[in-house]
């Protein structure tokens, strides 16, 4: 069995481990390599099925699959990219090699495919392969980016708290990744640049925010592995013989954490979870034209939920975790995620909501989603902080450092059930709500109009429920975490020792 070594001083007490702190500086930058991973998961999730389906012509069920192929082929390379990062040597460490080589191909990717060949467009076969094969290039760059820096960032800190600060300043640069993409996009592209061509629908368009997407990749992703290389000394590692990679081993290491039963419970409840996630993600910007009918400018105002729920979320996260324990965090958000997520469409169904492309439904819609942003950022914080924990769970049942694994096998389950909410999606856009793509905003017919809201509103719901009874499955707290980090404290004390 392979040795470990966290490099903490043995003689070190439990009590001085625990009171671990990480430096500002390297949260805030390990928090900048984010901006770059959201910008990329934008650009795909908020645009990409869109300009295919709407712009280029691509049928919305081909649209869907195709989304779907790319994600579960994401989610199968989440795994391999952990084990092998749990086992890479090198003089930058197991993380940062991987961190370096991601941005570049990245970005390059996304600029593919958002530009495909003219003698493509008028072949659905073509344009779908184009699609599949440059969003599975995209994703898996993404891949080597995104789960050895969230690996990194379990390492930083043994601490049941500090770790939901470090997780918070990853969320919150998530956020501003996002957020900063969305106004360029909505504000100066959209609602400025082409407001004349109805900027969303018309495809020049879509240039400037792919070029601006690729500067930010390169240049945040860059800075976060490079101002992070200073604590590579500092994180975990494998000591003696390092096993080699193959599939059986891999297999072998998604079983053994599956083994977990607090990670068993997490990763169902992400599973269905991602499933509510997935068809809302595709919607959006349907929901945004079609249904409520507001202009670019103002679509971009909806951004702001997201920038005052994810600010509130970094102040509190780590307050209710220490008042409230992970566990009823992970709970209460995960329905209340659901709940206001869906609860606009909801009331407007009903009757209960202002006039369709007023101001005064943005502002309804803005209050409304403060709430689904706020509990989504703490899930996120919670079940990211969560996964350290367990990682220290299973490191002192098997011996191993994996937070890899951990990390990517979350993300192959949760992209999985992602992948299904997008062909869910695109199915009801082609068999379903029946949306012309001939029908200008504002002159859709009426019953369709409500379809659109159904799904999106009570069918979108249903994952999100389901999840949050599963998370109650979820059982280590702070008292049984104190005892691994003794427990721990000891045989790395005994190790060394032994040495």
């Amino acid at each position: 069995m392979t040795e470990l070594s966290s490099n903490v001083d043995s003689s070190s007490s439990v009590t001085d481990l625990q009171d671990q702190r990480v430096p500002l500086r390297t949260k805030f930058f390990f928090g900048v390599g984010t901006i770059g991973e959201t910008a990329s998961n934008w650009i795909f999730l908020s645009l990409a099925f869109f300009y295919y389906e709407r712009i280029i012509g691509l049928s919305a069920a081909l649209a869907g699959i195709a989304t779907a192929i790319a994600i579960f082929a994401d989610a199968i390379t989440d795994p391999a990219v952990g084990a092998i990062s749990d086992r890479f040597r090198s003089r930058w460490g197991r993380r940062h090699p991987f961190m370096f080589l991601a941005p570049i191909p990245l970005a390059f990717c996304i600029f593919l495919l958002f530009n495909p060949p003219e003698d493509l467009l008028g072949s659905q076969t073509l344009l779908f392969s184009w699609f599949v094969v440059f969003t599975i290039l995209m994703r898996a760059f993404q891949t080597f980016f995104a789960i050895p820096h969230l690996a990194m960032g379990a390492e930083l800190s043994d601490n049941y708290i500090e770790r939901t600060r470090i997780m918070s300043f990853n969320n919150l640069f998530g956020l501003y990744g996002g957020f900063g993409m969305n106004s360029f996009a909505y504000f100066l592209v959209f609602g400025f640049m082409y407001s004349d061509q109805e900027g969303r629908l018309y495809q020049p368009a879509y240039t400037p925010i792919v070029l601006t997407c690729m500067a930010v990749i390169v240049v945040s992703i860059l800075v976060s592995a490079y101002c992070t290389r200073d604590q590579i000394p500092r994180l975990k590692r494998h000591e003696g013989v390092v096993e080699p990679f193959g599939f059986s081993d891999l297999l072998k290491d998604v079983l053994a954490v599956l083994g977990n039963r607090n990670y068993l419970f997490l990763l169902i409840g992400l599973f269905f979870l991602s499933l509510t996630i997935g068809t809302h993600e595709t919607l959006g910007i349907y929901m945004a034209i079609y249904f409520w009918e507001l202009t670019p400018y103002q679509q971009g105002w909806l951004a702001i939920n997201t920038l005052i729920g994810y600010q509130i979320a970094f102040f509190t996260a780590a307050h209710l975790h220490g008042k409230f324990d992970k566990r009823w965090t992970i709970v209460i958000t995960a329905w209340g995620l659901t709940f206001f997520w869906s609860l606009a469409p909801n009331l407007a169904l009903l009757g209960y909501s202002p006039a369709a492309g007023c101001w005064n439904l943005v502002f309804f819609i803005i209050g409304i989603g403060c709430f689904s942003s706020f509990c989504g950022s703490i899930l996120n914080i919670s079940v990211m902080s969560a996964l350290a924990d367990i990682a220290d769970e299973h490191a002192l049942a098997t011996g191993k450092r994996q937070e890899g694994i951990f990390y990517s096998a979350r993300t192959f389950f949760a992209k999985a059930m992602n992948a299904i909410g997008h062909v869910v999606a695109g199915f009801a856009l082609e068999f379903y709500i029946l949306l012309d793509r001939s029908s200008p905003p504002g002159e859709v017919p009426e019953d369709v109009v409500f379809r659109l809201g159904m799904v999106d509103g009570p069918f979108a719901m249903v994952g999100g429920l389901i999840a949050g009874a599963f998370y109650l499955g979820y059982r280590l707290d702070k008292k049984r975490y104190a005892e691994i980090r003794e427990e721990l404290a000891q045989k790395d004390s005994t190790n060394a020792t032994e040495i």
